[in-house]
């Protein structure tokens, strides 16, 4: 279910946003990078750990900064950092154990990545939204 989910959800918001025009701005997409990359900080909060969202805080700021950069540089590098996310939603269990993340949120999370990447790169091989920055 949470695959299903979160794929809908990506594409739903991926559309919403072309049709209503919010990804003209080459900050959409590294913003919603942004935001991904800090629910897990979120869910650490929500666990109770500080140790915990220290380890979380070095994957963020790895996402934050893949995020900066595909928006000085180019947009396919937020393609791949969305693809990347989604990997790490599947790793993420056997590497930090957050009591904080709900049990169908990799799945979730993993399927709306890969989705908002997929549709993030069909955008940019059409040209509809400008890679690289002017």
């Amino acid at each position: 279910m949470g695959f299903f989910v979160g794929a809908a959800l990506a594409l739903s918001v991926g559309l919403s946003a072309t049709f209503l025009g919010l990804d003209r701005s080459r900050a959409f997409y590294p913003t919603v990078m942004i935001v991904i990359a800090s629910t897990y900080g979120l869910f650490a909060v929500m666990g109770g750990s500080m140790q915990v969202l220290g380890l979380e805080s070095i994957a963020i700021v790895a996402f934050l900064a893949a995020s900066i950069a595909g928006f000085k540089r180019s947009l396919w590098m937020i393609v791949a950092a969305l693809a990347a996310h989604g990997v790490y939603d599947f790793v993420h269990g056997q590497l930090i154990a957050n009591r904080g993340v709900p049990v169908w949120w990799p799945a979730f999370c993993s399927a709306y990545d890969v989705v908002a990447a997929a549709y993030l790169a069909w955008l940019l091989s059409r040209s509809k939204v400008r890679a690289a920055a002017t």
